[in-house]
């Protein structure tokens, strides 16, 4: 008796523990600490690909909440088709407060149908669903492009989560002149923009971003891991006047005389990306971020009118002076 006792307990036990964390999810909205990284929640609306948070092909894209010791660093959604991430998001809340690390590259395990993992780990060279350190070996050599982040390392407030940002699950091959060059610029640029132009309720840094890419049709690496066509990055945020603000930047992945990019619209990247999905419309953040700058009134001043009235009576007195003469 004691014994189916003891057995009960254990089983009620478990049933009030929290499931097991789970790296590879359903939708974002999952884990709560994952959703966190989409402002107010809500995820990019991308047609074809992931409407209304859920993923239109389950078998291809995948969604993963990015685990690094125990704590949730940003979210990634994952082409395992193309092998690189369609976009990955995080929450800027300050410059890196240590040395860029040097770590050994990461992939996701549950990708590869290890479920009793959720961590991102090293664990090999060649996988099916996934990029591994195999497919970018010369990949300077033979393609000209290198490892490029979409979180970038340099966006990563803590060692922790810098580190975190080498996983192959948020890489991409980038053009390294590109990558090396406009796009990291750009990186640095929006740094110093997110650091004194974005905070929160409590007046601490804090900013929403987004960073994608736009596949290829057929360029690839060891014709497995696809080279894109087309970089893309976001933010949004609170301003100093508690307001939100948005500012949005894209490339093309390749070599290029420019020394940065030139910052967009939010509204313009849509409509860029818009091409690129059919069937809906593209939405990298909820309405409440602007799309664009306020159109002006141009409301005419009293002086304007003035100019505006003497403008024509001079052109009226010089017309009756033609006739009469």
């Amino acid at each position: 008796m004691m014994g189916v006792l003891n057995h009960l307990s254990t089983l009620l036990l478990l049933s009030l523990l929290p499931p097991a964390l789970s790296h590879v999810v359903e939708k974002f909205s999952d884990v709560p600490q994952c959703k966190n990284f989409f402002m107010n929640g809500t995820t990019p609306n991308l047609p074809g690909i992931l409407v209304g948070g859920t993923v239109q092909d389950q078998k291809r894209y995948k969604l993963i909440c990015q685990l690094f010791n125990n704590i949730y660093r940003f979210a990634t959604l994952y082409d395992t088709t193309n092998r690189i991430p369609v976009f990955s998001a995080y929450t800027f809340t300050g410059p890196p407060t240590d040395p860029r690390p040097n770590p050994t590259w990461m992939i996701e395990p549950q990708l590869n149908g290890v479920n009793n993992s959720p961590e991102m780990k090293n664990m090999g060279e060649h996988y099916q669903h996934q990029a591994g350190n195999y497919d970018y070996s010369n990949s300077i050599q033979n393609k000209g492009v290198n490892k490029g982040h979409l979180f970038p390392c340099s966006h990563a407030h803590d060692l922790d989560t810098q580190k975190s940002t080498f996983t192959l699950t948020n890489i991409l091959p980038q053009v390294v002149s590109f990558n090396n060059g406009r796009w990291m610029k750009m990186e640095e640029n929006v740094r110093e923009k997110l650091m004194t132009d974005c905070f929160s309720n409590n007046r601490k840094i804090k900013a929403y971003v987004v960073t994608g890419a736009v596949p290829s049709k057929n360029k690839t690496l060891k014709n497995r891991v696809n080279i894109p066509d087309l970089m893309w990055t976001a933010y949004c945020c609170y301003n100093k006047k508690k307001k939100w603000k948005a500012e949005a930047h894209w490339g093309w992945n390749k070599k290029g005389k420019r020394k940065t990019l030139k910052p967009e619209t939010l509204g313009a990247l849509e409509k860029e990306l818009n091409q690129f999905h059919q069937g809906g419309r593209v939405q990298v953040f909820p309405k409440d971020c602007p799309r664009g700058p306020k159109p002006t009134t141009n409301q005419p001043s009293w002086k304007n009118y003035l100019e505006r009235i003497s403008s024509t009576v001079r052109n009226l007195s010089n017309s009756m002076m033609n006739r009469i003469g």
